[in-house]
């Protein structure tokens, strides 16, 4: 069986489930991998047979997506013809994290396709949803469209949707506590971090940036580049975790029973969804990161409260049952 497993590589989510996901894979098939996509900072540790340009946003500095950035690096034309040049039909199944060249390459050539992905569980009919954004859920819908999904969310709304795959650094390390506050916010430029947690000085802070190739420092902040194997450092060494809604590192942090405290980026309605999530199970959530939010914050960091949480180690079973119909059609000896 072949199968071409995309990665979608707008931020370093949907690239660490792929880690854990892609050797599994390949004790059973023979696997090539694509991402498409120019904002992941995670080293692989496999070969990437396509990288696409793809269609990715862009994050800005004031809380929210660039918009005009965004689409500033929009490329239509160059998605139209990765989509047509992408050989897809030299795979019996397609495995998206939504990624959107595969996902349309596969749709126009009929060929099988299941997506895996965060995006399948905030569409899911039984997972919190935010307001009535219609055009937003459209988005998700149609951006990397597929007949059969399967998602990950905090918590397993439906029978299609599994807990988070937790990456063997973080699932088999320890958990301690040497005082800092880890921090990733991703959209705020490093000035306004820097701004707002000078407020709170009782603390250290340990701020990931990706809009610096160097350390920084100011006072009790460090801020520092982005790397995979410090980042897990600090997150499992940390007193608590300051981030976005995302989904990878909300989930990381409540497994390993950190304190966390998240801000959803504005005008992106996933976040949204998984920020309602997060205050659901007992995850404090702010609307806004600014000076006002002081007392907030400051009230979090003496807060003792964490969130537990049962995320099993099940991604060989859950890749088993959803690739186990396609791998048999693969081997049913041909009737003439």
């Amino acid at each position: 069986m072949k199968i071409l497993y995309a990665i979608q590589g707008t931020g370093n989510g949907h690239a660490s489930r792929a880690i854990e996901i892609i050797p599994y894979l390949q004790q059973k098939a023979d696997v090539d991998v694509l991402i498409s996509g120019y904002q992941c900072e995670l080293d692989f540790p496999f070969d990437i047979n396509y990288k696409m340009y793809g269609l990715s946003f862009i994050f800005g500095k004031k809380g929210g997506i660039d918009f005009s950035q965004t689409l500033k690096k929009l490329r239509l034309k160059t998605l139209y013809q990765e989509i047509k040049s992408l050989p897809v039909k030299e795979y019996d199944l397609v495995i998206n994290d939504f990624e959107p060249v595969s996902a349309w390459a596969a749709k126009i050539n009929n060929v099988p396709i299941i997506s895996l992905s965060h995006q399948n569980a905030v569409l899911d009919e039984n997972a919190p949803k935010f307001g009535v954004y219609k055009i937003e859920r459209l988005l998700l819908k149609y951006y990397a469209p597929a007949r059969i999904k399967f998602g990950f969310h905090f918590k397993p709304y439906s029978s299609a949707i599994f807990t988070p795959i937790i990456r063997k650094q973080i699932r088999y390390r320890n958990s301690t506590n040497k005082g800092h506050y880890t921090v990733y916010l991703p959209a705020y430029s490093d000035k306004k971090i820097i701004k707002v947690l000078s407020e709170i000085s009782q603390v250290k802070w340990e701020v990931f940036s990706k809009h610096t190739d160097k350390h920084k420092y100011k006072n009790n902040i460090t801020i520092r580049p982005i790397n995979g194997s410090d980042f897990i450092k600090s997150i499992a060494t940390s007193a608590g975790v300051l981030c976005g809604a995302g989904f990878e590192t909300p989930a990381e942090a409540l497994f390993l029973g950190k304190k966390l405290l998240v801000i959803p980026m504005k005008n992106q309605y996933e976040q949204q969804c998984n920020a309602l999530s997060l205050q659901e199970m007992g995850v404090p959530v702010l609307k806004k990161f600014n000076k006002k939010q002081y007392q907030k914050i400051a009230q979090w960091i003496k807060s003792t409260e964490t969130v537990s949480v049962h995320y099993p180690d099940c991604t060989e079973d859950i890749l088993a049952a959803i690739t186990l119909p396609f791998y048999n059609q693969t081997i049913l000896p041909t009737i003439v």
